[in-house]
């Protein structure tokens, strides 16, 4: 008797069980396909120059030349103050407004090099990738920033305003 009361819960299991699955079926079945639509990134808004006369394409250039006009004036002061031009980044520390942060070389989208030499220095912001909105900065010792949209910009590149 036992084993038909186990045969007859078997059977009760596998009818419910079928009956669960053609109901998951049919709701399958009955829902409208979602169709998968990729949306393209949001454009990028266009750049609005900061001061008339701002030089900058974008956001990330406008960032880079802030910085160079930051470490040419410090420069502009220690030389000042020092008889001499910095011989590095750090030396430019409290030095006008030059924090310890701002001689960290990674910057954004943009790397910075510096290179003291016997009467000024070159220093250098080259994009991590170069794009049109994105070029490559030189200045030194004559406070003139240099802008290549090629290559690295050197002091043959063209000066900008």
């Amino acid at each position: 008797m036992k084993m038909a009361f186990s045969a007859a819960k078997t059977w009760q299991i596998a009818m419910i069980t079928s009956i669960l699955l053609m109901i998951s079926l049919i709701a399958i079945a009955q829902s409208p396909e979602t169709p998968q639509v990729s949306t393209p990134p949001p454009a990028q808004p266009a750049y609005q120059p900061k001061f008339p006369g701002d030089p900058a394409r974008s956001e990330s250039e406008a960032k880079a030349l802030g910085y160079m006009r930051t470490v040419l004036r410090a420069q502009k002061e220690y030389k000042k103050k020092n008889d001499h031009y910095a011989t590095s980044l750090m030396a430019l520390v409290h030095t006008g407004s030059f924090t310890r942060r701002m001689a960290e070389t990674e910057r954004g989208d943009y790397s910075v090099g510096f290179k003291s030499n016997k009467d000024g220095f070159d220093l250098t912001l080259t994009p991590k990738e170069l794009a049109a909105a994105r070029r490559s900065f030189f200045a030194d010792e004559h406070g003139d920033i240099h802008a290549d949209d090629e290559k690295a910009a050197d002091e043959h590149s063209p000066k900008i305003k």
